[in-house]
């Protein structure tokens, strides 16, 4: 399929009676998935739409994993469809700008309504409030659900009637509001295969090269290391993950910190993409901490504990969204930041893993090599750009936007700014990561270290951690970050 197909405008279609339209987007599942869910309960006959979104697409590296993997999910989504559909539904792949697309396709075809999930990042309700106005103008409505969080937005709220900022009280009335509705009961999966029959057959109404998922060179990408990374892909990758993981679940808590050891659920990616439902995870690790075989289970619940987390961070992002664009307490704003040529040269050797730290310059491989960094080494580096480099970590955050295959918004500015000590219940100003004694504690054979710098493959595990012409010198910059710290010393 060419660009010039995927562009060709669409001629109206004769009007179906009460149908719907499925906008994808961070849901790539039909497995509990509350937009969907609705529309097929409540339409007749329903087709499904993904959206390459030019706005989106034409800022990121011509080589993407996000997108390759986004691409062979929609293939998987396509196989579930017609499975579910007994052959009839085919997933509609469009490319575009939203505000365009989105209306042109409802118009063509003759859809009542367009339903979709909410996405409350700041571009995104941007783009579908313009959306909503187009679509507005033909006479179609545009429905959205909650479905990328288990609470979103003002669903967890203080006594006062605020939004929480601090983790742990947010935790508590999190865990308090779901066993008050009786555990499971904002857990439970949206039954969309009852309605499969409602899946429309879009055969007669769009040409075939519309119900396929392009390659990559068809929208300007190249291919990437995906596949020899053995990332799975779509739903069917994701329950592959789940079900591994869950047979190690009771040990997370004492392998999560460890980038050596086979600990995460790898499954972050996949909560980014919605290829598999926040709803499943967060029930399956409530379940798990109460089963009469494993009671107690400290690792579910640890686990379950960095599902809210999410949410924690979703909602500061829906409540407090200047968080995109600076601190979140607006204080930090006055730190004054290592500028100018120098500044430019440690941040080109923090991002190329010259640092001269061990553990710092293998998680950056780890990042390039892969798109992915285990959360231990994410705090380290992060911790070292801004504390040890004195680099603003808006720095930082920038890159991981760039390489993270899991990347989403609200978490990965929430880690940044917990790194920096500038946001929600983050680490206190003066607690700084030693990346010495990090590397010690938690990779202390260094076999994280030597998968990734195998130039250091031949040093002890005494030896290999230790700096190696390293580009500063931590106890000198850690005076420096307390003196730099000190226009906030005085914030409570």
């Amino acid at each position: 399929m060419d660009i010039e197909t995927l562009q060709t405008p669409l001629p109206p279609a004769q009007a179906a009676i009460h149908s719907a339209c499925v906008w994808f987007r961070r849901d790539l599942r039909l497995y509990d998935n509350a937009a969907l869910y609705h529309a097929l309960n409540n339409h007749p006959s329903v087709f499904g739409v993904f959206l390459l979104d030019t706005d989106l697409l034409q800022g990121l590296p011509r080589a993407d994993r996000r997108v390759e993997f986004i691409l062979e999910s929609l293939k998987d989504l396509d196989a579930q469809m017609q499975a579910m559909s007994a052959g009839r539904a085919r997933l509609i792949v469009l490319q575009g700008r939203a505000v365009d697309e989105i209306p042109r396709i409802a118009q063509r075809l003759g859809v009542q309504a367009v339903v979709a999930n909410h996405d409350d990042e700041p571009q995104a309700l941007a783009r579908d409030a313009a959306v909503r106005t187009a679509l507005h103008t033909q006479g179609v409505a545009l429905h959205t659900f909650k479905d990328h969080v288990v609470f979103e937005r003002q669903e967890v709220l203080t006594q006062q009637g605020k939004p929480y900022t601090v983790f742990t009280p947010f935790k508590n009335a999190w865990l308090k509001k779901l066993n008050q509705a009786g555990g499971d009961f904002y857990l439970k999966a949206y039954p969309t295969e009852n309605y499969a029959a409602h899946w429309a057959d879009v055969s007669q109404i769009l040409p075939a090269a519309l119900c396929r998922a392009p390659r990559l060179q068809d929208i300007g990408f190249e291919p990437t290391n995906l596949k020899a990374l053995n990332i799975p892909t779509g739903a069917t990758g994701a329950q592959t993950l789940l079900q591994n993981f869950l047979e190690r679940i009771d040990r997370y808590q004492a392998t999560r910190d460890f980038p050596a050891v086979k600990g995460p659920s790898y499954l972050s990616v996949h909560l980014r993409f919605g290829t598999v439902s926040i709803r499943e995870l967060a029930r399956l690790a409530h379940q798990h901490m109460f089963d009469s075989h494993v009671t107690g289970s400290a690792g579910a619940a640890t686990w379950l504990s960095e599902l809210i987390w999410r949410d924690f961070y979703a909602q500061i992002l829906a409540n407090f969204p200047h968080v995109v664009h600076g601190a979140f307490k607006p204080e930090y704003d006055r730190i004054e930041w290592e500028q100018g040529a120098q500044a430019d040269a440690l941040f080109a050797a923090w991002c190329e893993a010259r640092t001269g730290y061990p553990l710092v310059d293998a998680a950056m491989r780890q990042l390039k090599q892969s798109g992915y960094m285990h959360n231990r080494l994410r705090m380290v580096v992060a911790s070292f750009l801004t504390k040890d480099l004195g680099l603003d970590w808006r720095w930082g955050e920038r890159y991981f936007a760039e390489q993270l295959i899991d990347f989403d918004l609200s978490a990965n500015n929430g880690g940044w700014q917990w790194a920096a000590s500038s946001g929600c219940d983050a680490q206190p100003y003066f607690r700084i990561f030693n990346p010495v004694t990090q590397s010690e504690k938690f990779d202390a054979e260094g076999k994280f270290i030597k998968r990734y710098l195998p130039e250091l493959a031949h040093l002890s595990a005494k030896e290999i951690h230790l700096p190696r012409q390293p580009i500063v010198d931590h106890a000198e910059a850690r005076l420096k970050t307390l003196a730099r710290y000190a226009v906030v010393k005085s914030t409570p």
